[in-house]
This record gives structure tokens, C-alpha cells and sequence, in this order.
């Protein structure tokens, strides 16, 4: 019997036969089961093929003429097949691919799943469509490599299958590879479709190639758009089961959990005790893949978690590692029974502890004995090698008479190394730290595990070692780890604890390299815009101009960074510092690498790091006004009508509307208020002090001024001299603007010194000016070629002798 209960639960009541007499009935709760669910797995499958389409067509792109090279072999090879032959391969192909998915459909509808069937249908028709739509648009206005790669250069062939891109979306969509026979079948019909194609001229391999996983993608996405009919077991299956292991279910209750891929049920006993039952379902098992996918690429292997298991694997370590917890003596709920349910799911059954989750206790209730009981519980588990990985306020609680309990073990490892063990000393010294301070944690970390435990830990305070809602919780207190870190040290360890480098690179360098790419693809697509013939028309004499200029810009980089500095700085070794900074430039954005190597040098000069931070920031916060200054007076003089009337012009004024604009949002919007007020605190904190010490050197301000505005003019001057040696001819104003303008935007990009950028920039401001496109790439080219290539190899040696004599 079925009935629906408030709040959209079903109440299953079912007579559970025993072998001697029926004297039971079982209560099931639980909410409405939908009947049809969208699988990640079917998402999953989806991005893949997209990622394949992807990746086959810019292969193909890349390597077209050994493409095109197979291509003529197959054709030939088919060519010399029979006359007879060919037309009775092209005959069988036709037949079964139409008659393969018709003899599956016909199945189907005898086993009364014509709702399967409709789907298919539905996915072959998007399919088609998608596939002539794509066909008609590589034809029309598609780029003409592809359209030869797709066609063969032959008129009349289509681009892309329409009938073998519609099979696929249909067999996809039925479902067809979980039937052995069938799907041996479905591909010999395709193989014998290519034969076919290949033979009659009508196809080529990347179209067929392509056709196929375009069907594959339209059939994946109709199973995760319309969904898939829900084979997750329901709470009374669940309830057989647990019959079968010899229990004796009265009730069960499904209980509101936020896991991913498992279910919980709360299953009451005959004789009054409860079992809390864990259910993994397999269609759940690849919840979240894509970021554990994300994790283990970006992770070192060691500390990084397999992103797909099977259902039985997932049952086998959860088992595993509830059993290892328990031989190691800690307190966890005891794990009574394990079984399959079917194909599709599989359960766990746990002794039910009566507790409440860490994270539901306030924190005042959080005394030392609490935390000295977390931290014992822990060491058991450290003993035995074995690491929780998720300790945090919902997998820690606290039991009626106020022990500890750990909870959901299932991404523990057992046999860990020292760096699964250290990670867990770490994300539990974080979290409690959160909980009660890094005073108390560290505390009580010191007091039950010692110094020298906690010590081992202190490299993997890292904010990528933690779990995702611990990452959460320190963006609220960014200076936590800090304060963890310095407690520890405090202590006085005898531990000395190596480096650790958990990532195999950070977001922001993957941006840096795809950036780079891009830069180099549009830096070599200028170089094939240039002629060579203009290049050797130079004038020598302007590249010398521009030659000299470009060095003495390292002087005034110089002065700038001395005149902010109250302490004595040598001006030779300073300036071999800026060449340093130009070799630093290869592996860094412009805007970081100055201010890193200046710091450095600041430092080793003696100077304490507060403060050698506080300089370069003055130095770049006075640079950034003169910048902005000098910009926005040449753009005036640039708009004026005569040189006495000083008329604005109308791109200064929809200029400063546009920043003025952009001012008023950020400030209106509380969240951009704060980002950009801490950018800015943490950038030039401790700026305007070291700003009062400089004023009262009037030496040092006029060196400091001095040099910051030498910097920009002799920038100016080697780009109007490139300019000037190609034979061409603008205003010093008009440089400038351009100048400064590009070098902001060089400034922004993450690229290794706004390499694309600049370049980019530069040449539509000065083609924008009035300069020949010619003229103004190769102005811009050998402005580059001064003012960042050339000053590598200097900067180089500059780097290694610095280095060499401990000034960096």
C-alpha cells in the first residue's frame, strides 16, 4: 500500500515475510522519488565529446596535408575495390544503418519502452537539423580550410553527414551501448556507412569523423536535457535489503542531507535501536567530478583523490576505511553491513550514536576538554596511518555524555604518507582556529599532539590544502593562517619543517600562459604584415636616437626608485637593478616584476621589508599619478584648436565622463567598494609615512620627481624616434598620448611584460593618429625590440651578477 503524505512524501507500508509468520509491517518516509532524473554522467559525457569535437578539428587544421595525404590513400584504396563490390557494400551500408535503429526500435515497443524510442527520434531530428545547419554555414561562411578538410574541395558533398549524424544522435539517446549485440551491430553498419562513403567520393574522414561526434553530442544532451528514467532504488528496496543481511526493519526515514552522491536513511529496529544507512547510488557517483577532475590537474600527486570510481570501489573504501577507523580505536558509528542493491546502488549500515555536529555547537561551548578530546581522537587515527581528510564541523561531533565522534570517513585514506597526515594537522588546526582562535587551537594542538607535530604541519598552511568550506571561512579572516603560523613559531619547535609545494601551478599562471599564447599569435601576425624592404630603409641616425633614449630610461628608472628611498642607494648597482628587472620581465607581467625585484633589492640593501614595500609603492603610486597626469595634459594640448585656446577636445571629455562613470559605480556597489579599498590598503599601506620621510630631503624629492618624469619622456622620445626612422612624422603630443595609453594597457595585461598587448596598442594608436599601417608596425617593432628584447641579455648578466653578490 501507497499513500502521499503531507510535504510530498510517500509512506510505503509493506509486509515483510518472514519464514515462520508475517507480524510485521514497515513504515518508509520519504520525499516524492522523481521519475526522471538528469545523471552527471550524461553532462559529463557531453563536455567530453564537445572537448573531442574540439580537439579533432584543430588537429586536423594543424597536420591538413597529412590529413589530406590518408584521405587520398583511403579513396584509392577503395577505388581498386570491385565494381560489384563497392555497390554491394554500399547497398548492406545503407540497409543497416537504417535498419539497425529501426529493428531496436521495434524491440523497444515490444518491451513497451516506446517512450525511449520517442526520444531517440527526438534526438535524431536535432540532430539533422544541427548537422545541415552546420553544413549549410561551413559552406557559406565558414573558414575555407575547414570546407576543404570537410568536403575534399568536391562540390556536392556534404560537409557533415546528415544521415550518419542523425543515427548516432538516436542510438546515443536510446541508450543503444549498454546492449552488447546491438551496439557490435550499430558499428558495423557505420564502418560498412564509411566504406560506402569513402568509395563514392562522398565523405571524407574528418567529415565522417566529425558527423559522429556531433551525433554523439546532440544524443548526450538530449539524455541530460529531457533526463533519464530514475533507476535509484526506493526507500522500501532499501528496506528488503537490509532484511536480507538479517535485521528487522520497522520504519525507515530519509534524512535532508547535502551529499552529493549518497542518500541517508534512518532505519528503526525491531528491538528498538536505529541504524543509520548510507546509500550510493550509481548515477551520483560523478557528482562534482569536474572539479575534482579540476584538483587532481592542478594538485601534486600525492595529495590528490582518483575523480571517478566505480560504485563497487566507492563501497569497498568506504567499508575499508570505516573498518581501519575502528581497529585503530577511534570513536566512529560502527559499520554492521554492507550490500549491493541491484546494479544501481549500494548500502551501508552504521550503528546509530546519538550527536550533534561541532558546527551546531556555539562557540563559547567549546571548552579545552572538548578540544583536547579532538585532537586525542585524531592521534589515534595518526598512529595508524590513517588520514580523515575532512575534518571539519559537520564530520566532528559530540555525543550526549560530551565525547568525541568522527563522522563520514569515506575520504580517508588508510596506509597515508607523512603529507596526508601533516594536511589533516593542518586543516584541523585551521578550523578550530576559526572556532576559538589561534591561540586556543594551537593550545591545545601543542598540549595533546606537541610542538613538533604541530610544527610539521606548518608549511601546509596553505589556503589550497584545506577543504572547500574552510577556504570559505578564511576569506572572512584572510590573516588567520598568519596568526596560526606565528603561534607556532612561538613554540619553539625542534622541527624543521621543508617547503611544501602543493600546486602544480596557480590560476593565475595557466592565464599568463594562454595569454601568452595569444600574444605571441598576434606578435608573429604583425611580423608577416611587415616588409622587409621598409625595415631596411631605416634611418640610422633615428635608431640611434631611439637606441640612446631606451638606456637612459634605465637611468631615470634609477633616479625614481632612488628619490623615494630616505637611505643612501648607489646609483650604478640601482641602475644594473632596473636592467634585472628587464630580464624578469620574460616570466612576469610588467606591472609585478619591477615592483618584485625592487623590493628585493631594498631588502638585501637592509632595509626592513615594511618598509622597502612601502618605497616601491610610493614609487609607483607617484609614477601612477604623473602617468595619469601627463596623459590627460598631452590629451588636452592634442584636443586644443590653437595653442593659446586650449579647447579641450572631445575624446578628453567622454574620457573623464567614461572614468568618472566607472568611479560612481564602483562606489555606489558595496562589494567593489571594499575589493578596491583592501587592493589598494594592502598596496600602499605604510605609503604616505615613508612619503613624509622622503619630504624632508628636498634632494631626494627633486631626484625622485626628477626621475619619474625623465622616465616617461625618454620612453616618449625612443617611440617618436622609431617612428621618425621609418619616415614618418606626428606631433611629440600625439607619441605621448599614444605612448602612455599603451603602456597602461601593457600594464593591465597578465602577459609576460604586456607582451601582444603593447604591441597591439601601439600600432592602432598610431595607425589612429594618421600613420601608414606599415609604418606604425614597424615604429612599434623597433620600439619593442629597444625597450624589451635587447635589454634581456644585459639583464641577464645584470641578474646573475646581483645575484652572484647577494644584492638580490
Amino acid at each position: 500500500m501507497t499513500e502521499i503524505r503531507e510535504h510530498g512524501e510517500v509512506a510505503h507500508v509493506e509486509g515483510e515475510e518472514p519464514e515462520t509468520e508475517r507480524d510485521s509491517a514497515v513504515l518508509v518516509v520519504e520525499p516524492l522519488l522523481p521519475q526522471r532524473i538528469r545523471r552527471p554522467s550524461d553532462l559529463l559525457r557531453f563536455l567530453a565529446t564537445l572537448l573531442g569535437l574540439v580537439a579533432v578539428v584543430l588537429l586536423a587544421l594543424v597536420a591538413k596535408k597529412t590529413l589530406t595525404g590518408l584521405e587520398g590513400d583511403v579513396i584509392d584504396g577503395t577505388n581498386r575495390a570491385p565494381f560489384l563490390l563497392s555497390g554491394l557494400v554500399g547497398v548492406l551500408s545503407g540497409a543497416a544503418m537504417l535498419g539497425v535503429p529501426t529493428a531496436y526500435a521495434v524491440e523497444r515497443v515490444l518491451h513497451r519502452d516506446g517512450l525511449r524510442v520517442a526520444e531517440g527520434l527526438f534526438a535524431a531530428i536535432a540532430g539533422m537539423v544541427l548537422s545541415f545547419a552546420l553544413g549549410e554555414w561551413i559552406v557559406g561562411a565558414g573558414p575555407e580550410d575547414l570546407w576543404l578538410l570537410l568536403t575534399g574541395g568536391r562540390q556536392g558533398v556534404e560537409p557533415l553527414n546528415t544521415l550518419l549524424t542523425s543515427v548516432i544522435a538516436y542510438v546515443t539517446a536510446v541508450r543503444i551501448s549498454r546492449r552488447p549485440t546491438w551496439r557490435a551491430a550499430l558499428w558495423s553498419a557505420v564502418a560498412l556507412n564509411a566504406v560506402a562513403l569513402f568509395a563514392a567520393t562522398a565523405a571524407t574522414i574528418l567529415g565522417i569523423v566529425v558527423s559522429i561526434l556531433v551525433g554523439l553530442a546532440v544524443g548526450y544532451a538530449t539524455l541530460y536535457g529531457i533526463g533519464s528514467p530514475n533507476t535509484r532504488p526506493p526507500g522500501s528496496t532499501i528496506v528488503a535489503t537490509l532484511a536480507k543481511l538479517g535485521f528487522a526493519p520497522v520504519r525507515a526515514h530519509r534524512l535532508d542531507d547535502d551529499h552529493q552522491s549518497s542518500r541517508r536513511y534512518a532505519v528503526g529496529l525491531k528491538n528498538g535501536t536505529r541504524l543509520d544507512v548510507t546509500v550510493l547510488d550509481r548515477d551520483r557517483q560523478v557528482a562534482g567530478v569536474l572539479y575534482r577532475i579540476w584538483r587532481r590537474i592542478r594538485l601534486n600527486t600525492e595529495t590528490r583523490r582518483r575523480a571517478i570510481r566505480s560504485l563497487r570501489a566507492e563501497l569497498e573504501r568506504e567499508a575499508l576505511m570505516a573498518y581501519a577507523t575502528q581497529a585503530a580505536g577511534a570513536s566512529i558509528p560502527r559499520l554492521i553491513g554492507t550490500s549491493e542493491i541491484g546494479t544501481e546502488a549500494a548500502l551501508l549500515a552504521y550503528e546509530h550514536i546519538e550527536t550533534r555536529p561541532l558546527d551546531e555547537i556555539p562557540d563559547e561551548e567549546i571548552d579545552d576538554n572538548l578540544l583536547a578530546q579532538i585532537w586525542e581522537q585524531v592521534l589515534l587515527l595518526q598512529v595508524q596511518r590513517l588520514a580523515h581528510r575532512r575534518l571539519t564541523g559537520d564530520s566532528i561531533h559530540v555525543d550526549n555524555e560530551g565525547r568525541v565522534v568522527l563522522m563520514d570517513a569515506r575520504s580517508g585514506e588508510i596506509a597515508a604518507g607523512d603529507l596526508l597526515l601533516r594536511l589533516d594537522i593542518a586543516q584541523l588546526l585551521t578550523y578550530l582556529s576559526l572556532r576559538v582562535g589561534a591561540e586556543r587551537a594551537v593550545a591545545a594542538g601543542a598540549a595533546v599532539a606537541g610542538p613538533d607535530t604541530l610544527a610539521g604541519a606548518l608549511p601546509l598552511l596553505q589556503r589550497i590544502a584545506l577543504t572547500r568550506e574552510t577556504r570559505a571561512a578564511l576569506t572572512r579572516n584572510k590573516e588567520l593562517l598568519t596568526a596560526i603560523r606565528e603561534r607556532i613559531v612561538a613554540l619553539e619547535p625542534q622541527v624543521e619543517a621543508d617547503e611544501v609545494r602543493l600546486e602544480r601551478f596557480r590560476p593565475r599562471t595557466l592565464i599568463t600562459i594562454i595569454a601568452s599564447a595569444f600574444a605571441a599569435y598576434f606578435l608573429v601576425y604583425y611580423l608577416t604584415q611587415i616588409n622587409l624592404n621598409m625595415i631596411t630603409s631605416a634611418k640610422w641616425g633615428w635608431t640611434g636616437v631611439a637606441f640612446v633614449a631606451a638606456m637612459m630610461s634605465y637611468v631615470a628608472a634609477a633616479l625614481m626608485l632612488r628619490g623615494f628611498v630616505p637611505e643612501r642607494l648607489p646609483l650604478g648597482r640601482t641602475v644594473l637593478v632596473q636592467f634585472a628587472g628587464s630580464f624578469v620581465k620574460l616570466v612576469a607581467p610588467a606591472a609585478v616584476s619591477g615592483v618584485a625585484i625592487n623590493t628585493r633589492y631594498l631588502q638585501k640593501r637592509g632595509i626592513p621589508p615594511g618598509q622597502a614595500v612601502a618605497s616601491v609603492g610610493a614609487s609607483q603610486l607617484i609614477g601612477l599619478a604623473s602617468h595619469i597626469t601627463l596623459l590627460l595634459l598631452f590629451a588636452y594640448i592634442t584636443g586644443s584648436s590653437a595653442a593659446t585656446s586650449f579647447t579641450p577636445s572631445r575624446t578628453l571629455v567622454f574620457v573623464l565622463l567614461a572614468v568618472a562613470v566607472a568611479v560612481l559605480f564602483i562606489v555606489s556597489v558595496p562589494r567593489l567598494r571594499r575589493m578596491v579599498s583592501v587592493r589598494l590598503r594592502a598596496l600602499f599601506s605604510g605609503v604616505i609615512p615613508r612619503l613624509l620621510d622622503v619630504l624632508q630631503s628636498p634632494q631626494k624629492i627633486i631626484e625622485g620627481c626628477s626621475g619619474t618624469l625623465l622616465l616617461t619622456i625618454f620612453f616618449v622620445v625612443c617611440l617618436d624616434a622609431s617612428v621618425r626612422a621609418f619616415g614618418g612624422s606626428l606631433s611629440f603630443a600625439a607619441v605621448a598620448i599614444v605612448f602612455l595609453a599603451g603602456n597602461a594597457i601593457g600594464s593591465a595585461a597578465p602577459t609576460p611584460g604586456g607582451l601582444g598587448a603593447v604591441e597591439a596598442s601601439l600600432s592602432v594608436g598610431l595607425t589612429l593618429s594618421g600613420l601608414p599601417g606599415e609604418v606604425a608596425t614597424s615604429a612599434v617593432l623597433l620600439f619593442r625590440l629597444l625597450t624589451f628584447w635587447l635589454p634581456v641579455l644585459p639583464g641577464w648578466a645584470s641578474f646573475t651578477y646581483l645575484q652572484r653578490h647577494e644584492a638580490l
